[in-house]
């Protein structure tokens, strides 16, 4: 198993961040790493959605929710087992600290740990990145 943590502060209330990060079905459109997601009915726990992300066609299932605070998901993608947590905090300044984990395991992660690592590093920074920029544009 591998496991990462990447958290980056944006210049934008939590409000507009957490809006921005679940309206899945619009990912694409600010998301340079997700060709495709669609999330079908209300996004609540227990609630699956569809996407595809460098190659990958995921179905993740939401496993907590709390609101404008905290996300989770998981779900298998060509034999790895991903689970995805996502915190909002609230920064003095009215910005927004976001935090994320995710953890991998499997037989690809198990036949090369270091480049599933460096992988799953990259696409998390590229995410972090492209949340921060379309938050913080969508300031009036």
């Amino acid at each position: 198993m591998i496991t990462t943590r990447h958290e980056i502060t944006i210049g934008a209330p939590m409000e507009t961040v957490w809006r921005l990060h679940t309206d899945i079905n619009a990912w694409p459109d600010w998301n340079t790493g997700i060709d495709t997601a669609e999330l079908s009915g209300e996004l609540e726990a227990g609630a699956s959605f569809r996407w595809l992300t460098h190659g990958l066609d995921i179905t993740s299932t939401v496993t907590a929710l709390e609101p404008g605070r905290h996300i989770a998901w998981g779900g298998p993608a060509s034999g790895i087992d991903g689970v995805h947590r996502w915190t909002l905090e609230p920064r003095e300044d009215g910005g927004t600290l976001v935090v994320t984990q995710e953890s991998w395991s499997g037989a690809p992660v198990d036949a090369d740990p270091e480049g599933m690592l460096a992988a799953l590093d990259g696409s998390l920074v590229a995410w972090l990145r492209d949340l921060k920029r379309a938050a913080e544009n969508a300031l009036p």
